[in-house]
């Protein structure tokens, strides 16, 4: 044991977003029982990368007696846990078919005969304007080719079943990638660091629900963008849980 800084993260503050875990590089964060922990002191540099990401700021930097900082360890673990995933990655399309990366070609709405009191009458009937497969983002391919000159839509999965016209209002002549940051156990922000290093995105169009684990989403969005240091335009819209538009 020895005397340097650490982190220390008061639960009482914490919601359990997980944003403090995508911006530990050490991987010393998890969320576990809805709450943020410390898994063990030697994975923790005590450089706060976590402190700026915390929209709680339920955590501190307090030096006090703590297991001495493995480096060696650290990296190993991040590389097996890198190997895992590129791993999960490259077999993911061979092992299921429904992974298969994939462009969706629509035509324009088409019409049906739809039942009325004075007999059939033709309407138009709505289209899906999901434009690729698959669309989880940790599913989806850095490379896939539907990115190059794509605009992209990152939206929480809430957004879908909240706003109604989701799909002619945000999803149309957009590339969607969907996700949560509360529930799924991943780096957002390295997915979408590959995605703008390899592929000329042309904006960022974020939808995001009023809760506030959804800021995962945007900051994970605005650490690629750093992160790639590449200047792409970029929007959040807020949506609220009753279905409107709150900000954008």
């Amino acid at each position: 044991m020895i005397k340097r800084k650490i982190v220390k993260i008061d639960e009482n503050k914490c919601n359990g977003c997980g944003l403090c875990v995508e911006a530990c590089h050490e991987g010393a964060l998890q969320i576990i029982d809805g709450k943020a922990r410390l898994i063990s002191e030697s994975y923790c540099d005590g450089l706060g990368n976590c402190l700026p990401a915390c929209p709680q700021n339920a955590i501190i930097i307090e030096e006090r007696l703590a297991e001495a900082y493995d480096e060696e360890t650290v990296k190993k673990m991040m590389a097996e846990r890198e190997k895992v995933r590129l791993h999960q990655e490259g077999s993911l399309p061979c092992g299921c078919a429904g992974s298969r990366s994939r462009t969706i070609k629509r035509d324009s709405n088409t019409t049906e005969s739809v039942p009325n009191n004075q007999g059939y009458v033709s309407e138009v009937k709505p289209e899906s304007q999901l434009r690729q497969w698959p669309v989880q983002i940790q599913l989806v391919p850095a490379n896939a080719p539907y990115f190059q000159n794509a605009h992209l839509l990152v939206a929480a999965d809430c957004t879908a079943y909240a706003y109604a016209n989701i799909h002619q209002d945000f999803m149309r002549n957009r590339i969607t990638l969907i996700g949560c940051p509360k529930l799924d156990d991943a780096n957002y922000a390295e997915k979408f660091t590959q995605i703008l290093s390899f592929n000329d995105i042309k904006s960022i169009t974020i939808l995001r629900m009023e809760v506030p684990c959804c800021g995962g989403i945007v900051h994970a969005v605005k650490q690629a963008l750093i992160n790639s240091g590449k200047l792409i335009p970029w929007r959040v819209v807020t949506i609220s849980t009753e279905g409107d538009i709150l900000e954008d």
